[in-house]
């Protein structure tokens, strides 16, 4: 069954925009009122899944930071790769720039202009910070996420440009976001178990199958 993303919706409106009283008005009457409507579910149910999963996985990627060992914060399997420090403050500056541009307005991320109104959301931590990283990812998602719940439902449906160019509802990028720090989270994941370590998902899941 083929899923109507609100942007569809808006374009079947405007093509069935009519006088009202005619067969045509009254679609676009319809219509609208489904785009209503799903702007009503993506403000008052998605948006709160979305921050307390986007909370958890912020917390394992905090987890992470705190466990690897100190001393190796500059460890990367090859020299093409990004070193565990960095991935970690990758994570950070990038949901802290992109969730704060996202919540100031801005619209289209495909035009590189939005890039430096990013570093006023970022936080003031020097490049090697290590330790310091993990009560920063900790405090970062909580003020995210209070930013995001102060805002409408309509500012969740409303349509923005990602950086590929293409049109998604904000809400979308903040999953788009959250879905980046999944990527980069099992990099951690990976450099952990490089130095023989077992991430705090992992350990979760050991322990549910030993309690049965």
């Amino acid at each position: 069954m083929p899923v109507t993303r609100p942007g569809d919706i808006r374009e079947q409106a405007k093509k069935g925009s009519a006088p009202p009283g005619s067969a045509d008005g009254f679609r676009s009457v319809i219509l609208s009122r489904r785009l209503a409507r799903f702007a009503y579910n993506v403000g008052m149910v998605r948006v709160k899944n979305v921050l307390e999963s986007w909370k958890t996985i912020r917390q394992d990627t905090a987890a992470a930071v705190e466990e690897f060992p100190a001393a190796d914060f500059d460890f990367r399997p090859v020299a093409e790769l990004q070193s565990f420090r960095e991935i970690a403050r990758h994570v950070l500056d990038a949901s802290d720039g992109l969730m704060g541009a996202l919540t100031d307005g801005v619209t289209d991320f495909s035009n590189p202009a939005f890039r430096p109104g990013m570093k006023a959301h970022m936080r003031d931590l020097p490049a090697d910070a290590g330790a310091a990283l993990a009560p920063a990812l900790r405090q970062s998602i909580e003020e995210i996420a209070a930013r995001l719940e102060a805002q409408p439902p309509e500012f969740f449906s409303a349509v923005v440009k990602r950086m590929d160019g293409q049109e998604i509802t904000r809400l979308e990028m903040v999953q788009f976001v959250k879905e980046h720090e999944l990527t980069h989270r099992q990099q951690l994941f990976v450099y952990l178990r490089l130095k023989g370590l077992t991430p705090a998902t992992t350990r979760r899941r050991l322990a549910r199958q030993a309690a049965k």
